[in-house]
């Protein structure tokens, strides 16, 4: 299963890290679409934000004995470049929610 992790500043809504651990195991490696999904999503949005917002996250992943993201919002951003990169974690956040509910075996999210 993959598990995501969304860490939220509560007083302002905002995201300021999350961690996606695991395989889907919705089928073979390299033939999973849930994997993959979740995959495409998480890394295009750290690509983006580094794109759009010039802005690169402090990001960890390996693939030993299963997938591991992380990746974390650097302090000291400017009013836009904070703006656009919750836009694009949120919308992280509401992509893979789609994903969990359409394959709930196989994706969870929680938010912390």
């Amino acid at each position: 299963m993959i598990n995501a992790k969304f860490i939220n500043h509560s007083k302002e809504d905002q995201i300021l890290s999350f961690e996606i651990t695991g395989h889907a195991g919705y089928a073979e490696a390299g033939e999973d679409i849930v994997c993959a999904a979740v995959s495409v999503l998480a890394i295009e949005t750290v690509n983006s934000i580094d794109k759009m917002v010039s802005h690169q996250m402090t990001v960890k992943e390996a693939d030993d004995e299963g997938g591991y993201l992380f990746a974390q919002v650097k302090p000291n951003l400017s009013a836009e470049q904070a703006q656009v990169t919750q836009i694009l974690l949120k919308h992280l956040y509401y992509s893979l929610e789609d994903v969990a509910n359409t394959y709930p075996n196989y994706v969870k999210i929680e938010t912390i």
